[in-house]
């Protein structure tokens, strides 16, 4: 007999920059290797080479640049990073975590593109199975990057952090009835938002 087609599950981790999403992406990671799970971790923008550009805008080496053009590159980076990347893994059973994905879209080229032009350039993009945002203050956020000295990149303005905090809840709030979307608060310890992620997760 054929043996049943393995399906992985999609976990996305998002939030506005300084949340977290990319060191708890880190941590689940290890933490779920250790116990033996075949863990896939990834991010957006990848480091394919359309992730590469897009890394380059954000960090102004190509302005002046509009949010169509940022919202379609984006897109199709993820069109690449699902083809190259998240389809494979899930096929072979994995647990994909992706540090950001179209919710991410949503509220940053949201900000000044219609949210609709970006989930209809979107809409083939394959919906996970849980998403987890970290909730942060903008002001808690920036001081964590001014921790790290994180250079500042294109949406690091504290309003425009603002103005995405804003999108990322209309976005999420849009969603919230076709899709499996935890809010967690990200201003507990890294330990603690860690074990409520590992929780969620184990859930699935």
């Amino acid at each position: 007999m054929t043996a049943p087609a393995r399906t992985g599950r999609l976990v996305v981790l998002e939030g506005i920059d300084g949340a977290g999403t990319t060191t708890q992406g880190q941590r689940l990671e290890t933490t779920l290797t250790a116990r033996g799970r075949d863990v896939h971790l990834t991010r957006e923008p990848t480091t394919g080479p359309i992730g590469r550009l897009l890394r380059e805008y954000l960090a102004g080496r190509h302005h002046p640049s509009d949010a169509t053009t940022l919202a379609l590159l984006f897109a199709a980076d993820r069109a690449d990073h699902l083809a190259r990347e998240i389809e494979p893994a899930l096929a072979r059973g994995a647990l994909v975590i992706t540090d950001r994905y179209y919710h991410s879209s949503l509220a940053y080229q949201g900000t000044g593109e219609d949210r609709d032009f970006i989930r209809t350039i979107n809409r083939r993009a394959r919906r996970p199975d849980l998403t987890l945002f970290l909730e942060v203050p903008v002001e808690i956020a920036a001081a964590r990057r001014a921790a790290d000295a994180r250079p500042d990149e294109l949406f690091d303005h504290l309003e425009t952090q603002r103005a995405i905090a804003i999108g990322y809840r209309a976005a999420l709030a849009a969603l919230a009835s076709e899709e499996q979307i935890v809010h967690l608060d990200g201003t507990q310890s890294l330990d603690q938002v860690a074990d409520a992620i590992l929780s969620r997760v184990l859930s699935l």
